[in-house]
């Protein structure tokens, strides 16, 4: 492989404690370090005025294969996921087949690397089926090349289930990664339960739904000692409580979906489906928690929760589309506009999206330390580019940001020490 250096960029690493205006070296594949000029490259990329950090580590994106190919499948979405800087990713286990048998684990292992983006990560799920009520071969998963187990989206059938579930992937060293939702409680909603659903007439889904079942789940993690990482948290509520539970100790985490640390009910309009997620958009108050929570470690990372979507699937009534946004390719505007709002460093920023994440998930990832794989993220902090077809590489595109103009962009994203994006000119 070449010897690549990577000139002029600010170098933030924010699992080395590094930010500094320096020279980046690659070769063989892996992280050199910091170097002077007496470094020998076949390549060199000019980063100036630019920033150089590791690649980003995504807890949460769908790639619709194998199952819904018409929304997107591994080779072209792992695409979009490079455009954005994301050189790691965790894939829910609903996809159709479910991921619980070590055959779909390989299949998905065989497409990733025929995509040459081996770093999909698949998480196992729960039960079987995710029907909810007979527990998944765990260990057989973990072997398979599983990091982790979860429920994506979909209902328990009880409590005694969840804590059987957490014994189990307690005793294979297995992260426990869990979607707080109360079934009973938010029913068919597809909006915060509030002044905006009631004024149109939509299905709510109160704060409680996610509270009552996070309170749950951390009893159970205290009762069994699992190991728990609370997925795409929304609410005021939630942050309190995950804030508690780290206070007396529990071993747990957490992250948001970088679109629940800028919009709200406010912003939905009712016709417009790309505002349907799940879950939903809260309120101001809500936000404003999320984004403290996030600035004080509460909160551990932030995720793209990407969601590709075909045309049908966002066609019909707001309550009868399919929530969920295509996400990747506006990850690091959005965390950046976070940044900027809410007066965090950009270390602190680019570390909820590297280092702490790679941490939760026991990766080989998220940091520049020498020898490490070089997957690595170059972009410009200060590049305008607008949301639009010509622009977008997900089969996705369902994002409630067509159309607008955001700040950064990724212009190069590195993987194994592999271009493996270059932004187009122009």
């Amino acid at each position: 492989m070449s010897k690549i250096l990577i000139k002029n960029g600010r170098v933030i690493d924010p699992a080395n404690r590094i930010d500094a205006q320096a020279d980046l070296a690659i070769a063989d594949g892996k992280i050199v370090g910091l170097v002077g000029d007496d470094f020998s490259a076949d390549q060199i990329i000019d980063a100036a005025n630019q920033i150089v950090c590791p690649g980003f580590v995504d807890m949460s994106v769908r790639l619709r294969e194998p199952g819904q190919t018409q929304k997107g499948n591994i080779l072209g979405e792992s695409r979009a996921a490079l455009a954005a800087g994301v050189t790691s990713l965790c894939l829910p286990p609903d996809t159709q087949p479910v991921i619980d048998t070590p055959a779909v684990v390989e299949f998905i292992k065989d497409k990733a690397e025929k995509a040459e983006y081996p770093q999909i990560h698949p998480v196992a799920a729960l039960t079987q089926r995710l029907a909810g009520s007979e527990l998944s071969t765990m260990f057989a998963l973990k072997q398979a090349g599983c990091i982790a187990v979860g429920n994506a989206s979909a209902p328990l059938a009880n409590l005694l289930i969840l804590r059987r579930a957490m014994e189990y992937a307690g005793s294979h060293g297995l992260l426990l990664m869990y979607r707080a939702n109360e079934a009973s409680l938010s029913g068919k909603g597809c909006a915060h339960e509030g002044a905006v659903a009631s004024r149109y007439g939509l299905p709510g889904i109160p704060e409680a739904a996610e509270s009552i079942a996070l309170a749950q789940c951390l009893e159970l993690a205290e009762l069994t000692g699992c190991r728990v990482h609370i997925s795409q948290i929304s609410c005021r509520q939630s942050v309190i409580k995950i804030q508690q539970a780290k206070k007396y100790g529990l071993n747990v985490t957490a992250d948001v979906a970088v679109h629940q640390l800028h919009l709200t009910e406010n912003d939905i309009t009712p016709f417009d489906s790309n505002y349907h997620v799940i879950p939903p958009l809260r309120n101001d108050i809500d936000r404003q928690y999320l984004r403290d929570g996030l600035a004080n470690g509460t909160l551990d990372a932030i995720c793209s929760d990407h969601q590709p979507h075909d045309l049908d699937a966002k066609l019909g009534a707001f309550p009868e589309t399919e929530p969920g946004v295509a996400a990747l390719e506006t990850l690091l505007p959005l965390t950046l506009a976070y940044a900027r709002q809410h007066g965090l460093s950009l270390a602190r920023a680019i570390a909820s999206l590297t280092e702490k994440p790679a941490g939760i998930l026991s990766l080989n990832a998220g940091s520049l330390t020498p020898g490490r794989p070089a997957d690595v993220c170059v972009f410009d902090p200060e590049y305008l580019w607008r949301v639009e077809r010509g622009q977008w590489l997900s089969a996705g595109c369902n994002t409630p940001y067509w159309g607008q103009t955001l700040t950064g962009r990724v212009t190069h994203t590195l993987l194994g020490g592999r271009l493996a994006y270059r932004l187009p000119p122009g």
